[in-house]
C-alpha cells in the first residue's frame, strides 16, 4: 500500500481484527457483482469504498426513470445508459483505485461460470430465481463464496454461502426451483432504504468473508421487516439431498 492508500483506509485500518494485513487482502481481491440495480448500488459503492482491488459489474438493462428511487449508483443524466456503464462512472469517481470491469450482458452458461470462477467471491443481486439459482450453482461448481440477498415491499434478507466448508448449504438448500412465484419490485412495490440495508449487509458480509474478520452469516438466514424495524436469524442446514451441494466433496 502507498501512502495515499493507507490514509484513504485508515479507519478500518485501525480496526484491531482487520489491520494493514485485512486492507490487504481487500486490495488484493476480485469481487463480481451479479445486478447494477437497488441491491447491487450499495454493495457495489460500499465495497469500493472499502478498497476492493477489482470489481466485475454484470447487468444487461439500461438505466430508466423508474431506478433512480432506490438504485442509486445512478442519476438523472444516466436515464437510457447501460447501468454497468453508469456504475463504472460512479465508482471510478468514488475510488479510482479500484479497477472497474463492465459487463453489460446477462451472464448465463458457461460464461457466467467461466466469471464466477475468476472471482474470489460473488455477490448476487438479481432479481429473479432463474439468476439465483444459475449463479448459486456455478459458486458450488468452482468452489466460489456467494453473498445472496433479495429485498421486496419492506422485507428483505440475505446470506452467505460457501461452498467447500464442511455442513455449509447451498442456496438450492434453501429453496427449490420452481417452488416459488416471481416476485418484481414492479409487481410488488419496493421502499428504497430496504434495497440500502440489504446491499450494506452484503457489502460487511463481503469483506468479513475476503478479510477473514468476525463471523459470516454462513448457515443463517437474516431476515429484516422494514414495517416493524425487526430482525431474525435462522439456521440453515445442508440438505444431503440437494441436487446441487449434496455430494459435494468436503
Amino acid at each position: 500500500m502507498n501512502d495515499d492508500q493507507l490514509l484513504r483506509y485508515s479507519r478500518q485500518i485501525m480496526l484491531p481484527r482487520f489491520g494493514t494485513e485485512g486492507q490487504q487482502a481487500l486490495l488484493d481481491t476480485r469481487v463480481l457483482v451479479i445486478g447494477a440495480g437497488g441491491l447491487g448500488s450499495p454493495a457495489a459503492l460500499y465495497l469500493a469504498a472499502a478498497g476492493v482491488g477489482q470489481l466485475v459489474i454484470a447487468d444487461d438493462d439500461e438505466v430508466d426513470l423508474s431506478n433512480l428511487q432506490r438504485q442509486i449508483l445512478h442519476q438523472q443524466n444516466d436515464i437510457g445508459k447501460p447501468k454497468v456503464e453508469s456504475a463504472k462512472d460512479t465508482l471510478t469517481a468514488l475510488n479510482p483505485d479500484t479497477d472497474i470491469t463492465a459487463l453489460h450482458t446477462r451472464l448465463e452458461g458457461e460464461t457466467l461460470r467461466a466469471e464466477v470462477a475468476q472471482a474470489d467471491l460473488v455477490i448476487d443481486a438479481s432479481d429473479n430465481f432463474d439468476t439465483r439459482f444459475a449463479v448459486n450453482r456455478a459458486c458450488v461448481e468452482t468452489i466460489t463464496p456467494l453473498v445472496s440477498g433479495a429485498a421486496i415491499r419492506l422485507e428483505g434478507q440475505v446470506s452467505v454461502f460457501l461452498p467447500g466448508s464442511p455442513d455449509s448449504p447451498c442456496y438450492r438448500c434453501l429453496y427449490r426451483e420452481g417452488e416459488d412465484p416471481e416476485q418484481t419490485c414492479a409487481d410488488n412495490g419496493i421502499l428504497s432504504p430496504v434495497v440500502g440495508i440489504i446491499g450494506s449487509i452484503q457489502a460487511l458480509e463481503a469483506i468479513k468473508v475476503l478479510a477473514g474478520l468476525g463471523e459470516t452469516l454462513s448457515g443463517r438466514l437474516l431476515v429484516f421487516d422494514g414495517l416493524y424495524n425487526e430482525w431474525r436469524s435462522m439456521k440453515l442446514r445442508r440438505d444431503p439431498a440437494c441436487p446441487v451441494c449434496g455430494n459435494q466433496t468436503t
